[in-house]
């Protein structure tokens, strides 16, 4: 049972299948593993045992008559903290939302259970998803899977702990500007960034609504496809047979994400794009001018608005928000709406000419984030250090948000290091398939 802590959710799924794994046994491990694991507070918020044990219960039932609704049924995921789930609190990682208990389901937590899945429950994450980084002194700040005095990513931390960990078959988290790439990068998982708009939002807290994707952090890219079908209610795209990458046209992009790597960054990039060459990819270097602009432009768009929604909330109590996430709130309030008006019409500029630049290649790929995982202690004192940190550590990845794409972090078997592959938009299948024969290449 022990390998099933540590088994893709395809292949827990296929067991299930084949009648060699249950799916009431598979969940009860999960959960004694969870309840016993030394780190179990950082990495979960809530775990919600009885609605657990009742829906493997239900899988097993289905299972047992031949009924399964997909290959997901009856394998247990986690929940980033901000997804609501009736009758179990949700905060988003702020005590600005303490105590606070939905009466319903999110969209996208209705549609994985009508498909089967088990939810084992909610995920510490960055306060309110503001930040990159996840570290929350407010409540806790989840373990990163390589160092455990370095900072786990976010703001989707505990939802790619509780993976990385073996306390979870998969987590589901969002991503604003990076909060599935970066902390599934630095755990070593297989992220996917869905395209904004194409999986619904109801009854999941807010960041920025221009902005705010929902996406899986897994074992493999098979998995995301998977849970990608799950969350909006469908079977996702067959993945088991990708097509070689002979052939394939990728773009090394140069613009802003080369700029200040980590030695140890800059190496596992090198050698994941010798890795494509050698399984007979082309890749050609690509300049995109307009992403300086466009990356100048962030402050305006994403403040502006996370400011907009928060003001009251945090304006009533701010004591109860961590400084830095404070800071970066409140930040929004220098810009007016002219101004955001004014970047949304550069944005969209900048967003053609990157469709342009972009055209004729099967992907876009560069570093999932420039910087290894900082050290706790020093984000906790350094006022200077965290804020560098944060914004290098969701540099690279912020382009997929503003340029509107789907994107993908894969590991290149460099610790902490991951590979970004920046696809088109709504086009998830596609990004999917050209991610699992990278995958293959870089394994």
């Amino acid at each position: 049972m022990q390998d099933w802590l540590t088994m893709t959710a395809a292949d827990l799924g296929r067991g299930i299948k084949a009648g060699e794994i249950g799916p009431l046994a598979l969940t009860s491990c999960y959960l004694e593993a969870i309840d016993a694991h030394p780190l179990k507070d950082r990495i979960y918020s809530q775990v919600t045992h009885d609605r657990a044990l009742a829906e493997a219960e239900a899988a097993q039932e289905r299972a047992d008559l031949g009924l399964r609704r997909s290959l997901l049924d009856g394998v247990p995921l986690s929940w980033k903290d901000l997804f609501d789930s009736a009758g179990t609190a949700t905060e988003s990682g702020s005590d600005l939302l303490k105590g606070r208990v939905p009466d319903h389901d999110a969209a996208v937590l209705r549609n994985t259970t009508l498909m089967g899945a088990v939810c084992l429950g909610k995920t510490h994450m960055s306060e309110l998803a503001f930040s990159g980084l996840g570290f929350n002194p407010i409540k806790e700040t989840p373990p990163c899977v390589n160092d455990q005095r370095a900072a786990p990513g976010g703001s989707s931390s505990g939802a790619a702990a509780s993976v990385a960990f073996g306390l979870a078959a998969a987590g589901i988290g969002s991503d604003t500007g990076g909060s599935v790439r970066i902390p599934s990068a630095w755990n070593d998982l297989v992220g996917l960034k869905t395209t904004a708009g194409r999986i619904a939002q109801e009854g999941v807290v807010p960041l920025c609504l221009k902005f705010d994707t929902i996406g899986p952090l897994a074992r493999s890219v098979e998995d995301a496809g998977l849970l990608l079908g799950v969350l909006e209610g469908t079977t996702g795209p067959d993945l088991r047979n990708p097509a070689p990458l002979k052939g394939r046209r990728f773009a090394d992009l140069q613009t802003v994400v080369q700029n200040d790597l980590d030695p140890q960054v800059a190496a596992a990039h090198r050698a994941a794009l010798d890795r494509l060459r050698q399984a007979g990819a082309e890749i050609v270097p690509l300049e995109v001018p307009e992403l300086e602009e466009a990356m100048g432009l962030s402050p305006i768009l994403y403040t502006t608005e996370a400011y907009g929604l928060w003001k009251d909330v945090i304006e009533a109590a701010p004591h109860l928000m961590y400084a830095e996430i404070l800071e970066r709130f409140r930040s929004g309030a220098q810009f007016s709406g002219s101004d955001y008006v004014a970047a949304w019409g550069k944005l969209e500029q900048c967003r053609m000419a990157w469709d342009q630049a972009a055209a004729g290649f099967d992907a876009v790929l560069s570093p999932v984030s420039p910087i290894m995982p900082p050290n706790l202690d020093r984000l906790q004192s350094d006022h200077d250090f965290y804020v560098q940190s944060n914004l290098l550590a969701l540099r690279n990845t912020r382009i997929g948000n503003l340029m509107g794409l789907c994107a993908l972090s894969l590991p290149t078997g460099t610790p902490s290091c991951g590979l970004q592959v920046l696809g088109q938009p709504d086009c998830e299948e596609a990004l999917l398939r050209t991610g699992a024969a990278i995958e293959m290449a870089l394994a």
